[in-house]
């Protein structure tokens, strides 16, 4: 890799801590703020679906647009755009005007900046680092994203004793780093000017139906998040269950991250090298089986070390998926 390469990677590496630290104070902020306001698990959930529909519904979009443009403009742009959303609601919760919808409103545009801000941030980790390095590169990126995902609820749950403003403001701080690192980014790109046509569109679908590998660690991936994620119902255990207000979902909020920061910094000393497949389904069966002891558990220790061991487990499933795709 040449000194420019090592210098882009790192600049993209503090921009992806910037903002997932900011997106996770936000979220942490946004579960809290919908909470409060209604009492409702129903709008808690929907605040999570409002988030994913959107980013399942531009799926095809973002892919065509982040192979045409500079994907390190792409991602400034959406940092950009966060910046704006995070001071509105910042300003909103100053005035005493925040709603049910205003927070419905943000979620949705988070959704959408995020269908085009995660696969721009993934696809630019392999234009910057060869194919040699790309295992450590992405288990290297995985710990620095898991420390953010550490320290951005942890910070946010403090900060949000000061009031949701203040947790709102710092979240537009970390987004402007973000997006100002993000336009240093340089690699060679080429502009494509092809014509938009359903074949084009469709060629990531196609291209992950006709290789069983890929498809298969992709849906069991889905599954397992899709139908045992427990994040977004996080302030209902905080507020109802365990007791522990806002301090305590920032720390519950980091602690998947910190298995998962703990495996990838073992991942990228030891990275997966045999028994790939038994492995993933094995970190896919662990992440279940914690992710039930959570659900069950009405200790705040226990559920932190079940919510640490589902984190840890999660991050091996994630290395070995990104790289496969990546590869």
């Amino acid at each position: 890799a040449t000194l420019r390469d090592c210098h882009a990677f790192l600049r993209l590496w503090v921009a992806r801590l910037a903002g997932t630290a900011a997106s996770q104070m936000l979220m942490v902020a946004l579960g809290w703020q919908m909470y409060e306001l209604t009492g409702s698990a129903w709008d808690l959930g929907l605040v999570g679906l409002l988030q994913f529909a959107p980013a399942l519904a531009l799926v095809l979009v973002a892919g065509h647009v982040i192979d045409r443009y500079h994907r390190g403009r792409i991602l400034s742009v959406c940092l950009a755009t966060q910046v704006g959303v995070a001071l509105a609601l910042a300003w909103a919760t100053s005035r005493g005007v925040l709603t049910r919808e205003g927070l419905f409103t943000a979620s949705v545009a988070l959704g959408t900046v995020r269908a085009f801000q995660m696969p721009a941030q993934q696809a630019l980790t392999p234009l910057l680092v060869p194919p040699a390095l790309l295992a450590r590169a992405l288990a290297f990126s995985s710990a620095g994203v898991q420390g953010a995902i550490v320290a951005g609820p942890a910070v946010g749950g403090l900060v949000y004793v000061a009031g949701a403003g203040a947790t709102h403001a710092f979240g537009a701080t970390l987004f402007a780093l973000g997006t100002a690192l993000c336009l240093t980014i340089r690699y060679g790109h080429a502009r494509r000017f092809e014509p938009v046509t359903w074949q084009r569109l469709l060629a990531g679908v196609h291209y992950v139906a006709t290789r069983k590998v890929v498809l298969g660690a992709i849906s069991l991936d889905l599954f397992a998040v899709l139908l045992g994620g427990a994040t977004a119902l996080l302030p209902i255990f905080a507020r109802d269950i365990l007791h522990v207000g806002t301090p305590g979902l920032g720390v519950l909020r980091s602690a998947p991250a910190v298995g998962a920061l703990a495996t990838s910094l073992v991942l990228t000393r030891w990275p997966v090298r045999r028994r790939v497949g038994r492995t993933l389904l094995a970190a896919v069966a662990v992440f279940g089986v914690a992710i039930t002891v959570f659900g069950l558990s009405t200790s705040f220790w226990l559920s932190l070390a079940a919510l640490a061991v589902s984190g840890a487990a999660d991050m091996v499933s994630v290395v070995i998926r990104q790289t496969l795709v990546q590869l």
